[in-house]
C-alpha cells in the first residue's frame, strides 16, 4: 500500500506545473494531462515510498499496514519534491517551497531514525509484531492474537 495516492499527489499542483513536470508543452484537456503525469507520478511515489522507509526501517516495521498521517503528509512532500526536480528546483522561484518541505521531511525522518521523534503508531496499525525501543531499552514481541476488533460480539 503507498503512503499516499495519486490523486493527492497531483490535486497538490497546478496545471501548469503538471505540464511543465511532463514534457513542457501546454495542454488543454485535463484528462489528457492526468493521463500523461500519472505514470510519472507513480514512479515519483513508489521513490518517496523507499525514501521514507530507507529511514525508518531500523526503528518501525515498514511499510506500515496503515499509514500515521504523518508520514502520509511527508510522503507527498517528498513525492512532490521528486516530480518538480526532474526539470531543477530554482530556489528563487515558487519551487523553492517544494524544497524546503522536502528538507522538512527530511528532518523528521532523520530525527525519527534516531529515536528523537516518534512517528505515532497505534496497535491496530502493528499487527505484525514489533520492535519497540524507549530510553535505550528495547522490546521484542510477537503479533497480538486477541484485539478489540477480533473479540468483538464476544
Amino acid at each position: 500500500m503507498a503512503y499516499c495516492s495519486i490523486d493527492e499527489v497531483i490535486s497538490m499542483l497546478k496545471p501548469d506545473m503538471l505540464d511543465a513536470i511532463i514534457d513542457g508543452s501546454y495542454r488543454e484537456d485535463d484528462s489528457e494531462r492526468k493521463k500523461d503525469i500519472t505514470p510519472i507520478a507513480g514512479q515519483a511515489i513508489a521513490d518517496a515510498q523507499a525514501e521514507i522507509d530507507g529511514y525508518l526501517t531500523a526503528r518501525y516495521n515498514v511499510p506500515f499496514a496503515r499509514v500515521p498521517a504523518v508520514i502520509g503528509k511527508f510522503a507527498k512532500d517528498i513525492a512532490i519534491y521528486n516530480l518538480v526536480s526532474r526539470m531543477g528546483i530554482d530556489e528563487s522561484d515558487r519551487e523553492k517551497t517544494y524544497l524546503t518541505r522536502y528538507n522538512v521531511a527530511v528532518a523528521f525522518l532523520t530525527k525519527a531514525s534516531e529515536g528523537k521523534v516518534e512517528v505515532a503508531i497505534t496497535p491496530e496499525d502493528d499487527m505484525t509484531g514489533s520492535v519497540t525501543v524507549q530510553n535505550n531499552f528495547e522490546t521484542k514481541s510477537n503479533a497480538r492474537i486477541f484485539t478489540r476488533h477480533s473479540m468483538r460480539g464476544w
